[in-house]
């Protein structure tokens, strides 16, 4: 979903020259060699001296490492296999090399993947395979190939959404072990269904729809976490489920799965000067998807930050600033949520000052979104959500130096739905950027950004295709040099946002921008974007 800019505000752009070439550069020529490249470890204390060494030919480099990672493993870097094991390591290596001492921090978490499509047939009376419509794998589910008799459990067909079949042990009084059980969505978890079928001797479980307003296609649902049942649970849709009532009924339900805890990473990193009761977090989430390498979504966050934590490798700061690249944040900001409750519990939150987020900066199809911090742009609906005082300054502070470069920017709803979550749910003042997801770029954005109005901003976005073929370098080159620029100038002072320390002396926002146009001060407009949504799945 879409919204348009409520509040127009400077309206400066790169020529469309400058984002032919940079396309271009992407689908013709493809990213340079693989050779890591030379850095500049000189003491970049400014904004002007850190955005020169973060070129985006450094942060290429890293983003080219990270797709030959992804297919070296099977295309994918996600939490739990050894894309993701190896891209740390990456991510160590580099960190070490520029002289940082990293820490990964292992956590377990709950991995699932689906090896191949569920199956669904009818095998008595005429037999009926049902297609992708028509059945999905509950997430969690057990793996096997169960060939028995179908037993309805307190449910005839009639649609609807209060239904309490399979919700009571007492469903189950007469059930044949061995059989297939089949219940119908309703007014209990999943995981309640399927534990009283496995309880009652199920081999499987086919969990159909309600029939109710659009709730009749195949049930893709959760059972929230490994080691529920370990037999195969499928949802179905409210017609297949309807076939499958009736005497003598017998079928096949087949799932192929991994389910199970495993553990996985985050690694954390931090400069070895600064205050260590006001330190400033910067952080994206290093993992993709299973379905795809996840270069875009969120290697250009993750390479972003590696090449500022290179580039500020020698800088003296006046607070702490610590890196940090999350696990697990496509299965629910696991990786984020563990480290905040870890660091809660050793009482070390109270030191972090604030915290930035980049999560997707490179999308083809981009538009430069800022976090809402003080919810001006989406002020009611769903999204609408006010940061920790303090948000809102590093809103504008970012609004600031897009204006400060001629670039128009925008806002992004501060729903929580990305790794800043767990920071803003303490309290923590907290900002960041993202280019776009699965969501649609308006006219009025194409005008402000350049771009195809009415596309996605990232039609890869969680899929195979998520290389580094799916990037737009404009975006990349500007949003890391923003990273840079608000990373270093908080590094120096956070008064403006939090009250902490001194506010800079003698340096005006033409001093702080060294000498690019315009200053700060002009607005920005709002805009919406789909962002990742980790909420769990309906019952």
């Amino acid at each position: 979903m879409t919204r348009p800019f409520s509040r127009p505000r400077a309206r400066f752009g790169r020529s469309a020259l400058a984002l032919a070439s940079g396309l271009a550069l992407v689908a013709g020529t493809g990213f340079a060699a693989n050779a890591a490249p030379t850095f500049d470890t000189s003491n970049n204390n400014s904004s002007k001296k850190l955005r020169a060494a973060v070129t985006v030919d450094k942060v290429v480099g890293h983003l080219t490492a990270l797709d030959a990672i992804a297919e070296a493993n099977g295309n994918t870097r996600a939490s739990g296999t050894e894309g993701y094991a190896d891209s740390v390591d990456y991510i160590v290596a580099k960190l070490r090399a520029a002289g940082y001492s990293p820490t990964v921090q292992p956590f377990l978490f709950p991995y699932f993947a689906e090896l191949s499509p569920a199956v669904l047939e009818r095998t008595e009376p005429l037999g009926t395979t049902y297609g992708a419509d028509d059945v999905a794998t509950m997430t969690f589910s057990g793996a096997g190939d169960v060939l028995g008799a179908i037993e309805a459990v307190d449910t005839n067909g009639t649609a609807s959404a209060t239904g309490t079949s399979g919700c009571e042990a007492s469903d189950f009084a007469g059930f044949t072990p061995g059989s297939i059980a089949l219940v119908q969505r309703g007014s209990c978890t999943f995981a309640v269904k399927a534990t009283h079928a496995a309880a009652a001797g199920a081999a499987a479980v086919v969990v159909f729809n309600t029939g109710v307003g659009a709730n009749t296609g195949a049930v893709a649902g959760t059972l929230g976490e490994p080691g529920i049942v370990d037999i195969p649970v499928v949802g179905a849709s409210f017609a297949a489920g309807v076939d499958l009532i009736g005497e003598d009924v017998a079928g096949r339900v087949a799932a192929d799965t991994v389910s199970e805890n495993r553990e996985t990473y985050n690694v954390v990193a931090e400069t070895s000067t600064g205050n260590p009761d006001n330190v400033v977090m910067v952080g994206a989430h290093l993992d993709s998807v299973l379905a795809g390498p996840g270069i875009n979504d969120n290697g250009t966050g993750s390479a972003g930050i590696l090449a500022v934590a290179e580039g500020m490798s020698k800088v003296k700061t006046a607070n702490k600033v610590r890196f940090a690249w999350w696990g697990a944040e496509e299965e629910g900001l696991l990786g984020s949520e563990f480290y905040v409750a870890d660091l809660a519990e050793k009482g070390g939150l109270d030191a972090v000052g604030l915290y930035l987020n980049f999560d997707m900066i490179g999308s083809p199809n981009f538009g430069r979104f800022v976090y809402d911090g003080d919810n001006s742009a989406f002020p009611v609906g769903p999204d609408a959500a006010a940061g920790p005082e303090g948000s809102g300054q590093i809103e504008q502070d970012f609004h600031d130096y897009f204006a400060s470069q001629g670039l128009a920017s925008g806002e992004t709803a501060f729903s929580g739905r990305s790794d800043y979550g767990p920071f803003i749910a303490q309290g923590i003042p907290a900002g960041g950027l993202f280019t776009g997801a699965e969501g649609i770029k308006t006219a009025e954005q194409a005008t402000l950004f350049g771009g195809v109005a009415g596309a996605p901003y990232d039609a890869c976005y969680h899929a195979a295709c998520d290389d580094t073929n799916n990037l737009s370098l404009e975006a990349l080159d500007q949003m890391s040099d923003a990273v840079a620029h608000l990373t270093v100038t908080y590094a120096e002072s956070t008064f403006g946002v939090n009250g902490a320390g001194a506010p800079v002396k003698g340096k005006g926002k033409k001093d702080r921008f060294e000498g690019n146009p315009l200053g700060g001060g002009t607005e920005s407009g709002g805009g919406l974007h789909p962002e990742h949504d980790h909420e769990a799945a309906d019952r």
